[in-house]
């Protein structure tokens, strides 16, 4: 389903569910203004087409005692193709890595990573991380504190530009 085929109300469920994906089928419903049964085939739809991808629980991180959070942005020697998928295959065996995202510009890659303390993060640094395949440089920075963490889309974006069209 591309974009331009969401309605308002298709529009309105993602942005629900977003906030709150463990709502009730019913619940859901009353807010956007459908009955339960077609807002559950809305919702269906919208999960076989790929615009909802899953659902999780926002768990604290520190709370759960990964006291240390740092970005990582890797310098690859090559940036041969497969070399660039090797790397991506590769960072799905690093647990403490919880997002990895390649750029452009001088850096290839930015590798969000979480751990307990930092004895832990320095052992994955030197163990894994720098003595991986084709890695040229790392480059780290802690994470002293968040300032926002919001996962998603701004559905109030999407929206004006709908009623723009």
């Amino acid at each position: 389903m591309s974009i331009s085929k969401l309605d308002p109300i298709d529009r309105k469920i993602l942005a629900e569910l977003q906030g709150d994906g463990r709502m009730t089928n019913v619940e859901l419903s009353q807010r956007v203004g459908i009955s339960a049964p077609p807002c559950l085939r809305r919702v269906r739809v919208l999960e076989e087409s790929g615009l909802i991808k899953g659902y999780h629980a926002d768990v604290s991180a520190r709370d759960l005692g990964f006291e240390v959070q740092v970005f990582a942005m890797v310098g690859l020697h090559s940036q041969a193709e497969s070399d660039l998928s090797a790397f991506e295959n590769r960072v799905q065996d690093w647990p403490l890595v919880r997002e990895c995202h390649m750029l452009n510009g001088e850096i290839d890659f930015i590798l969000k990573c979480v751990a307990p303390d930092l004895s832990t993060f320095q052992n994955f640094l030197t163990e894994q991380l720098t003595s991986a395949d084709n890695v040229a440089s790392v480059k780290t920075s802690l994470v002293i504190r968040g300032a926002k963490d919001e996962p998603g889309v701004p559905f109030s974006i999407l929206e004006a530009r709908a009623l723009a069209e």
